[in-house]
């Protein structure tokens, strides 16, 4: 056997276990991979190792502050509503969940720079509201200015379900002109 000849018989076994070596230490051992179906897909166990992170719910928060009295937000009506003739493209509600109806309705138009107008049940009198950015600004939340009142919508965590538009959970924190001050946790949506 030549010299050259007893060099590749020793280099080849030592490059595939060289080779093999390689690629079986490329992936931790206590990792797993994704399990990938025939189609490509990732498999169940993947998916569930990606969950979301949970959702917090916001709780609320009674008056605090003021001359003492309540701030109450009452459920708005198909009447008041229509009484009010909020104009704009879209509109947001802001609900305590999806089955009962909203404390506050406001509208705007896309794509615009005047004010998004809206409502609100203060007691038994329905108060106007106004925000500035149009349709835009108001569904990624936004401040409210009415008479003696300020609102304040925060969004706190992701849309829940699907199609055009799904409501997403938030707070409205009204601020009284007296100082007084209550926050409503509930659903904020946003749409046709």
């Amino acid at each position: 056997m030549t010299p050259r000849r007893q060099l590749r018989t020793f280099f080849l076994p030592a490059t595939a276990l060289a080779l093999t070596l390689a690629a079986c230490s490329s992936q931790p051992s206590d990792e797993k991979a994704p399990a990938a179906s025939y189609d490509g897909s990732v498999g169940a166990e993947s998916k569930a190792a990606e969950a979301a992170p949970p959702v917090i719910k916001p709780a609320d928060i009674p008056t605090r502050g003021g001359d003492g009295s309540p701030i109450e937000l009452a459920a708005l009506t198909e009447a008041d509503l229509s009484g009010a003739k909020l104009a704009g493209e879209l509109g947001c509600s802001f609900a305590a969940d999806a089955t009962v109806q909203p404390i506050l309705i406001a509208k705007g138009n896309v794509a615009s720079t005047d004010p998004a107008r809206g409502i609100v049940k203060v007691g038994s009198t329905i108060e106007t509201v106004s925000a500035n950015g149009g349709f835009d600004a108001i569904a990624k939340g936004t401040q409210f200015f009415g008479k003696g009142l300020q609102l304040r919508i925060a969004l706190t965590g992701p849309a829940q379900g699907g199609g055009e538009s799904p409501p997403r959970p938030a707070t409205l924190t009204a601020d009284r002109a007296d100082g007084a001050q209550r926050v409503f946790a509930g659903l904020w949506q946003c749409g046709p």
